[in-house]
């Protein structure tokens, strides 16, 4: 299936119609990018340049990734093109850092600060269904089952970017201020396999700072709710935390048409699932501040006249204060335990959290917002809405500032409101974002290293 106006251009890389392509609709696009007088500052900068004509490459770069996709902690294949191509740029990239993930420590030639900027590298167990001439074919397995595996969220637009920047920032190296740590990071939507930790939380814990403190981390993320030429940016919470939450329900198992001889958990699971409804209704200011508690299993019994022993939920809970989750976690626990024992049974919450709320620092915020509207024009700047997702970049607040913004993905003429959001097999990602979110960061970083520089 092929999804008219929302993938430019979708000719097979190397058809005369790419060709073509290649010479009039991206130049066309980078003049309309790079060579308005309003952006003649981030025009003049050499570092532009050496990324306008790094353009093709990214976008080439992004289709390889895109259709040779793996899953979190198995990604194999893209460390060994991310640091084929950092050694390609004389950088030495450190190798291996939670299973697959990727640094390398680019030094300016004048003193500066240090900084960060993170790209995350997995795919997700989703079939893909965009009809793309290089669409993953790829299968895989997630947690127990054959999937299908694809950059359903745009992380392959995220590494070829970051190369993209790397490059550029490669080509000013001897006038530029300061250092940079390029992090390629896996399994931000976790390891396939269950109970494992993601993947900034396990590059954090073997070390990726020890030797290199950042002052500040910077990240980025295409986004189908934007449209392409966008970027949403706001200060302060920005992306919920993610808890992972597991409710074992238990009664005593008995025949279906005796059910007063035993415990149904089966329907105390149900009552606890709609009392945590009421948690959200009546028990939480959802007026000051956002909070989503969902169940996405239930799994009991196997048979259809056997009242079973135990009910398994599991689902997510998301926040953006630290107190309110605590106190949602702590409601949800009463009110299970409390249901439970008016039925005879008992039950067990256990809460995993995958990702504190993402927080952009102010300070960082509003240095950010002048480095979009420099590189893209304040009108293409938006005010970015709380976004209930989440993101395990918030663990590298725990080391530094930082600061994560949004790049429009949806096609010109496409309703970002109706587009396939992240995650869906029908995900389709603009390539001019490709531009945007490149252009994007290499002035955010290019500002702050610069800040103090005369």
């Amino acid at each position: 299936m092929r999804l008219p106006g929302r993938y430019h251009p979708v000719f097979p890389p190397g058809s005369a119609r790419m060709t073509f392509a290649r010479r009039t609709h991206l130049p066309l696009a980078m003049a309309l990018l790079f060579g308005c007088g309003a952006h003649a500052h981030a025009q003049d900068t050499d570092a532009a340049r050496a990324l306008q004509q790094l353009q093709p490459k990214i976008v080439e770069w992004r289709r390889d990734l895109h259709q040779h996709p793996e899953l979190g902690t198995h990604e194999v294949r893209t460390a060994r093109l991310v640091a084929d191509q950092l050694r390609a740029l004389g950088l030495e990239p450190r190798v291996g850092i939670a299973s697959t993930g990727v640094t390398a420590i680019l030094k300016g030639g004048k003193p500066g600060p240090r900084i960060a900027i993170r790209a995350d590298m997995d795919a997700l167990p989703v079939t893909e269904q965009t009809g793309l001439p290089f669409a993953s074919k790829v299968v895989g397995e997630y947690r127990g089952q054959q999937v299908g595996v694809m950059h359903a969220c745009g992380h392959d637009a995220h590494v070829a970017m970051l190369l993209g920047v790397a490059s550029a920032l490669v080509a000013v190296k001897d006038q530029l201020p300061g250092e940079v740590m390029f992090v390629f990071q896996p399994a931000e939507e976790g390891p396939p396999e269950a109970g494992q930790p993601f993947g900034a939380a396990l590059m954090l814990e073997q070390g990726i700072f020890s030797g290199f403190k950042p002052q500040a981390v910077f990240g980025l993320h295409v986004w189908a709710g934007l449209p392409v030429g966008k970027v949403g940016i706001r200060s302060g919470p920005v992306m919920a935390s993610a808890d992972e939450w597991t409710l074992i329900v238990r009664g005593r198992q008995t025949h279906g048409s005796r059910p007063w001889d035993g415990v149904d958990p089966i329907t105390i699971g149900a009552q606890i699932l709609l009392g945590t409804q009421s948690i959200i209704a009546r028990q939480v200011n959802i007026a000051a501040t956002p909070v989503v508690l969902t169940a996405g299993q239930f799994q009991s019994g196997v048979r259809f006249n056997i009242i079973p022993d135990e009910a398994k939920l599991v689902g997510t809970l998301r926040t953006f204060d630290p107190a309110v989750r605590e106190d949602v976690i702590a409601r949800f626990r009463r009110t299970a335990e409390d249901f439970a024992h008016a039925g005879g049974g008992s039950a067990e919450l256990q809460v995993v959290n995958n990702a504190p709320a993402t927080i952009n620092d102010a300070a960082l915020a509003q240095r950010g917002r002048a480095s979009l509207a420099r590189a893209l024009g304040a009108d293409n700047v938006l005010e970015m809405p709380l976004v209930t997702v989440a993101e395990d970049f918030s663990q590298y607040a725990t080391v530094a500032p930082t600061l994560f913004f949004f790049v429009g993905s949806t096609a010109p003429g496409i309703d970002p409101a109706k587009a396939p959001i992240n995650h869906s097999p029908q995900f389709l990602l603009d390539e001019q974002s490709l531009q945007v979110g490149s252009r994007a960061m290499l002035q955010v970083a290019l500002d702050y290293l610069g800040r103090d520089t005369p």
